[in-house]
């Protein structure tokens, strides 16, 4: 390898100083086109009304940022003193039943959903569950 640049390479370089061209920053591209696929969001310890709304929000957000997969943490509710209560619903008082069921019967949030797991959210093994988001276009 030498260390001596051409006569056209000199020329070519004082051409490029000389004139108004930038070069284009690749790295502007790779910070703005980065989608992030997957984000999860834990519910534990809210009251149903407050992760009703932070879910809300937390959809529109994802959707907005093209995140393409939610993973909803909200515990199995096995120590949910609901259980206790005879007037309250055993399934719909607990997070993981309740939430994804406020999800379905929203239709501004579901316009912006694929599909929920409901296999998981139906599962006495799992306390969390999936949701999949439509691109924006």
């Amino acid at each position: 390898m030498t260390n001596k640049l051409s006569d056209k390479d000199k020329k070519d370089w004082q051409k490029f100083l000389k004139s108004s061209d930038k070069l284009h920053n690749k790295d502007v591209d790779q910070v703005n086109s980065h989608i992030i696929y997957e984000r999860s969001i834990d519910l534990h310890g809210y009251t149903l009304e407050e992760a009703n709304t932070k879910i809300s929000k937390f959809i529109e957000n994802c959707y907005v940022n093209k995140v393409k997969k939610i993973n909803v943490i909200t515990g199995k509710g096995m120590r949910s003193k609901n259980l206790d209560d005879p007037y309250q619903s055993k399934d719909l008082s607990i997070l993981k039943h309740s939430v994804p069921e406020y999800i379905k019967n929203s239709p501004e949030l579901m316009s912006k959903i694929i599909n929920i797991d409901f296999d998981s959210v139906n599962s006495p093994s799992k306390g969390n569950f999936d949701i999949f988001l439509k691109t924006i276009k």
